[in-house]
């Protein structure tokens, strides 16, 4: 199974539509990740319209959308844990996002918030986060992610220059 995995849209503030590499590269995928900061419900309707959406909602999103901040799904038979990774203090974004779902065995933490693409395993814990597809703030590119679960869990990262 093909996951996206997206965050930090931020639209349409840092964007009018999400980028076509964006939606070419996540076309076909069986799942849509969205770790907050969609900003309107508009971004998650026409991500419904390439595949099945669920997402968390983030720290500059609008009480009204329909998402709460943790969540936790099981595909293929591995756990995965969804956050956008911005509650805590004193602490970076990714041990947050470890610490948000303390006493619970994951395979898989999915966060955003920071906007810079991670992936490390913390324990036995996949971290990633996917980066964002419209907003790299001082990143070199624009990003987001591609999780397949089969025999073995694999994350990437998928990059590119613009976002037009």
């Amino acid at each position: 199974m093909r996951i996206a995995v997206i965050s930090d849209t931020h639209m349409p503030k840092r964007a009018n539509k999400l980028p076509e590499k964006l939606v070419e590269g996540v076309r076909g995928t069986g799942l849509i990740i969205h770790a907050g900061d969609w900003s309107t419900i508009e971004v998650y309707e026409e991500l419904q319209t390439i595949a099945p959406v669920i997402g968390v909602r983030g720290n500059i999103d609008p009480p009204e959308l329909p998402f709460g901040e943790k969540l936790m799904i099981v595909k293929k038979g591995y756990r995965i844990g969804i956050v956008h990774g911005h509650v805590g203090k004193k602490k970076t974004t990714p041990d947050r996002a470890y610490e948000a779902f303390q006493g619970q065995k994951l395979d898989l933490i999915v966060f955003g918030h920071s906007h810079i693409p991670y992936k490390q395993y913390h324990g036995e814990t996949l971290l990633f986060n996917p980066g964002s597809p419209t907003d790299k703030r001082f990143q070199p590119e624009f990003s987001y992610g591609i999780v397949t679960l089969g025999g073995t869990l694999d994350a990437e990262h998928i990059y590119y220059k613009r976002k037009d």
